[in-house]
């Protein structure tokens, strides 16, 4: 039997970046000053949100709120990282969703790419203590280049295509919210609609994914064989705009400890 909505893809899903970080502040206020290190004393997978990340992701749960119940999520996973499960669970709180579908579900393949001896560095210290590296990605690109001990965005794609997989399975049917880091939606991306290299990187090109934004697909059946997630808003800020929440699009920082 030929598989359909009902047992291979979620009906609807949501796609959030996490709140602003403190790690997203530090390293403005590095790269505004010229410093080779980002100054954050936290593990990568320990910082929190900022407090302007914290408001962020309540304005979110109050747009979650105000959908009609058949339009609200009935799950949410999470990446590990503090900064994301903190998003989602203020968002939910802060939405009145039903106590059952508060719970967040921790799933590591959603965490943030691994930057292995770049981590803590600005794009200034990363060509001043590694030329050898920033010659590389420039000449690799941002797809392919894996720096040493860390990941590339390849090496993010295999993770997530299986997640992909145990969504088709634990969630089929459901309406999902699944909130990460920039990397993890532009690279869902990549895998959901089935982009090329360069489809994906003009997409990154085109402006950072903003914090507690919105990326949304829905199940449409007319999609392949199969039938497949269409994509119906991206890098969407109404839910902030609507609470008055400022926006803001500073990309991920390498900020874990050597």
């Amino acid at each position: 039997m030929t598989p359909t909505s009902a047992d291979r893809w979620p009906a609807a899903l949501w796609i959030v970046r996490h709140g602003e970080s403190a790690g997203n502040v530090a390293r403005d206020a590095a790269e505004a000053a010229g410093h080779p290190e980002i100054a954050v004393e936290h593990r990568d997978m320990d910082v929190p949100l900022s407090p302007l990340g914290e408001e962020q992701a309540r304005a979110l749960g109050e747009w979650i709120g105000s959908q009609p119940d058949d339009a609200r999520p009935t799950h949410t996973i999470a990446s590990p990282y503090v900064r994301a499960v903190q998003t989602a669970q203020l968002a939910l709180e802060a939405s009145g969703c039903p106590p059952d579908s508060i719970d967040v579900e921790v799933d590591e393949r959603l965490r943030e790419r691994e930057f292995g001896i770049l981590d803590r560095l600005t794009r200034a210290g990363i060509e001043a203590r590694f030329p050898e590296q920033a010659a590389a990605r420039s000449f690799l690109g941002k797809f392919y280049h894996r720096p040493p001990g860390g990941e590339s965005w390849a090496d993010v794609a295999l993770r997530l295509r299986s997640m992909l997989d145990s969504i088709g399975r634990q969630y089929a049917g459901e309406r999902l919210l699944v909130v990460g880091h920039q990397v993890v939606v532009l690279v869902l991306r990549y895998l959901l609609e089935r982009l090329s290299e360069e489809e994906l990187l003009a997409v990154d090109r085109s402006g950072d994914v903003a914090n507690c934004s919105v990326t949304t697909y829905v199940f449409d059946p007319s999609i392949g064989r199969q039938g497949g997630m269409r994509l119906v808003t991206f890098n969407d800020v109404s839910a902030l705009r609507r609470e008055d929440a400022p926006v803001t699009e500073e990309p991920d920082s390498r900020v874990g400890p050597h």
